[in-house]
């Protein structure tokens, strides 16, 4: 049998205290919602509504929101968010790749991203392909209200939305 000496115990303790830290994960992190999580990154927490049903985050910044349902809100201009909504997340950054839609001019376009390059500028740029806008952060301090949308009829179409992302991949 292998006996160690109390000096050579307390080493090895030591040691392993010391290393304890670097066997922690970057997922250590408990948030409790979505809009925690954009906080963190330095985002308003209103760029998602308040219907979030819940999310996954993982360590490579891609997030994926499960809505309860597909839903309409209202910001500068109105915004369709499907039922699941996937964007890849850094800090000052959310880059959209699908399920978010902004209404100009009557004419749906997709959302492709949020950035807040200065917060002291109280500005944030939302890019809708065509477009940046820069709009005040502060429009974006609460997640807003988002009125259930099953199906989506604006000019006489149902689903516009979900028709215009699948025309983008053909």
């Amino acid at each position: 049998m292998f006996l160690m000496s109390p000096l050579s115990s307390s080493f090895l303790f030591l040691i392993l205290v010391l290393l304890m830290p670097y066997t922690m994960t970057s997922n250590e992190y408990t948030y409790y919602s979505v809009h925690d999580v954009l906080r963190s990154y330095g985002l308003p927490a209103g760029l998602f509504p308040n219907n979030v049903k819940s999310y996954t985050l993982d360590e490579t910044g891609f997030l994926e929101v499960q809505m309860h349902h597909p839903c309409l809100a209202q910001y500068e201009t109105r915004v369709f968010f499907n039922s699941v909504v996937r964007t890849n997340l850094s800090f000052g950054q959310l880059i959209v790749f699908e399920g978010m839609y902004q209404e100009e001019l009557f004419i749906w376009l997709p959302v492709k991203g949020f950035i807040v390059t200065d917060p002291s500028s109280g500005l944030i740029i939302i890019d809708i392909g065509l477009a940046y806008k820069h709009l005040s952060l502060s429009d974006f301090d609460n997640p807003p209200s988002c009125i259930y949308q099953g199906t989506l009829q604006i000019g006489g179409r149902k689903e516009l939305a979900s028709e215009y992302e699948r025309s983008l991949s053909m």
